[in-house]
């Protein structure tokens, strides 16, 4: 039993069938010429809105004529533009979901955990950290309009690599005993089965667990969650 005193992380996949999280959000999803990579921060403010910080691919001409007609959008910037590559604050009023979201956020003191990365289906995996009582009352009160599933959960190491925040504590141990007793060297110098006979499982296990971390890793190096 994990002790309600230990920091947790609870990563999880937002599936808004191609929509955004704020009414600014459906604007960018809609735009055929504008692909959304992550969401680097999001804030909310006293008076009810909220910062965006978005990078994107494509082209801003378009978004922009948008975004200055937008009623939500209170400012925005264009930043940092390389090739087809930029990033855009945007300063909004509140919008549903995303009000409910960081309402329940703050009410339970948890921490997002940025960037907010898309998926090729143009989910948005997030995660939170915090107490794990709190992660629990905050998980059942998320918006009921948006379907939320539990993608990875385990204890928080805030001086960890972000990269491996995805991976169970079992992926990671096997992931680290694999490093550890040469299985990436070359020539290799441990097989699964002597990694199994480490970790006293079977070398199917760990064959399974090394696949699921890898896949885990690489895809979040590359952008291509599902």
């Amino acid at each position: 039993m994990i002790e309600s005193k230990m920091m947790r992380y609870l990563t999880l996949k937002l599936v808004l069938d191609g929509k955004g999280i704020h009414p600014v959000g459906d604007v960018i999803a809609a735009r055929p010429d504008v692909q959304r990579d992550q969401l680097l921060h999001v804030n909310s403010l006293f008076s009810g809105g909220g910062v965006l910080l978005y990078r994107l691919r494509g082209s801003s001409n378009g978004l922009v004529e948008e975004l200055d007609a937008h009623e939500s959008v209170l400012a925005y910037d264009i930043l940092d533009v390389q090739d087809d590559l930029f990033h855009i604050y945007i300063h909004v009023e509140a919008g549903e979901p995303a009000g409910t979201l960081m309402y329940v956020v703050e009410k339970y003191a948890l921490i997002i955990d940025t960037p907010l990365t898309y998926t090729d289906s143009n989910d948005i995996l997030a995660t939170v950290v915090g107490k794990q009582e709190m992660i629990q009352r905050a998980f059942r009160e998320l918006p009921k309009q948006i379907d939320v599933r539990v993608e990875q959960t385990g204890e928080y190491a805030p001086d960890s690599d972000h990269l491996f925040s995805g991976l169970t504590d079992r992926q990671h141990e096997v992931l680290e005993t694999a490093v550890k007793q040469g299985h990436y060297q070359s020539p290799r110098r441990a097989t699964h089965a002597d990694i199994a006979e480490r970790l006293g499982c079977a070398p199917s296990t760990v064959d399974e667990h090394l696949r699921k971390a890898e896949y885990h890793l690489f895809s979040t190096l590359f952008g291509h969650q599902e």
